[in-house]
């Protein structure tokens, strides 16, 4: 339908002009909030650098595109994604989608981030106090897409973060929205995505709380345990415009993918992205990000896969790569997804 089209190209637009008047700068690096939000996940996606929002489709869409849950021929599907951070960090995901028919698409995922243990210090003791303490980070998503027509996806997601870092806790809601076009011109998409959006978080616990006597209290009368948060820190939102081409279609395939991404806490990133198929079966892929942040971290990215049938089922086994600018070696990305 016409209509369609019409709301998905303005809403492509929209989502551009509105992410560069949203533009961060690296004054605010580091000063959001719930930042495992951000944190990508999918060995394939990672590979290509997260530049393909408008053609990632499955289990995978989850975290970039949630228009993307429809677009696979797969009923059902299972990820399970596990990276190497740097210093011996680690981030674990699983995703499942499930096709409902006419009523759509629903997926559930998991993230969580383990940092490992860290000395505890304090003022009195700068070198540690022989105790150790493990961060844990966890994000919980619902998703939901439809396909609207032949040619345009539409999904959502709503996720839960949590954090605890010894006795203080913080959670909070994120939404993300998306969408799909298939532009019928040579086989090229368009996608857009607005993620990260809801509330300021903060942390409170016991760790917070204080033992006092206030001045207006009677100087005769017990303490009072008064219960702190820290200031609110604001979610890493972003938008995201992603285009897609196919330059080679049949039994070997080759697309090429490019994002231009505003980014609430950081500069913009422009990253691109390219995909070999060899034989429907085997994979290859590279990917760059490029930003005007001089001590960007990551860059080049790089993959492969291959599709292993289990009888009715299909395997997809991915590995990327991201290389590290500096200081720390290249960090390693494996994942393995289940089509049913």
């Amino acid at each position: 339908m016409k209509l369609f089209r019409y709301l998905a190209v303005i809403a492509g637009i929209l989502s551009l002009t509105a992410g560069m008047a949203w533009a961060g700068s690296t004054t605010r690096v580091g000063t959001s909030g719930a930042s495992e939000l951000r944190m990508q996940v999918g060995a394939r996606s990672i590979a290509l650098g997260g530049s393909d929002l408008a053609m990632v489709s499955g289990a995978e869409a989850m975290f970039y595109n949630p228009a993307g849950v429809v677009a696979t021929q797969s009923k059902t599907e299972l990820l399970f994604s596990n990276s190497r951070l740097i210093d011996d960090m680690q981030l674990n995901y699983f995703a499942v989608m499930q096709a409902m028919g006419d009523f759509g698409t629903i997926g559930v995922s998991a993230k969580v981030l383990s940092i490992g243990d860290i000395i505890q210090t304090t003022e009195n003791a700068p070198d540690g106090t022989g105790a150790t303490f493990s961060p844990t980070f966890s994000v919980i998503g619902l998703t939901y897409g439809k396909a609207m027509t032949d040619r345009v996806n539409f999904g959502g997601s709503l996720q839960y973060s949590s954090e605890k870092i010894l006795q203080e806790t913080a959670a909070g809601v994120a939404f993300d929205f998306g969408f799909q076009y298939d532009t019928g011109v040579r086989g090229i998409r368009v996608g857009a995505a607005m993620q990260n959006f809801g509330s300021s978080q903060l942390f409170s616990g016991e760790d917070l709380d204080r033992n006092l006597l206030l001045p207006e209290d009677d100087p005769q009368s017990a303490n009072r345990t008064l219960s702190l948060s820290t200031a609110g820190a604001e979610l890493p939102s972003l938008f995201t415009g992603s285009a897609s081409w196919p330059v080679m279609q049949g039994v070997n395939a080759l697309t090429l993918h490019g994002v231009y991404q505003s980014n609430s806490f950081n500069v913009d990133e422009f990253r691109l992205g390219a995909e070999y198929l060899y034989r429907k079966q085997f994979a290859l892929r590279l990917g760059y990000k490029a930003t005007s942040n001089s001590s960007e971290l990551f860059g080049l990215t790089y993959g492969l896969g291959v599709q292993v049938p289990i009888g009715s089922t299909k395997m997809d086994v991915d590995y990327a790569g991201q290389s590290v600018s500096e200081f720390f070696s290249d960090v390693q990305h494996l994942g393995l997804t289940f089509r049913f």
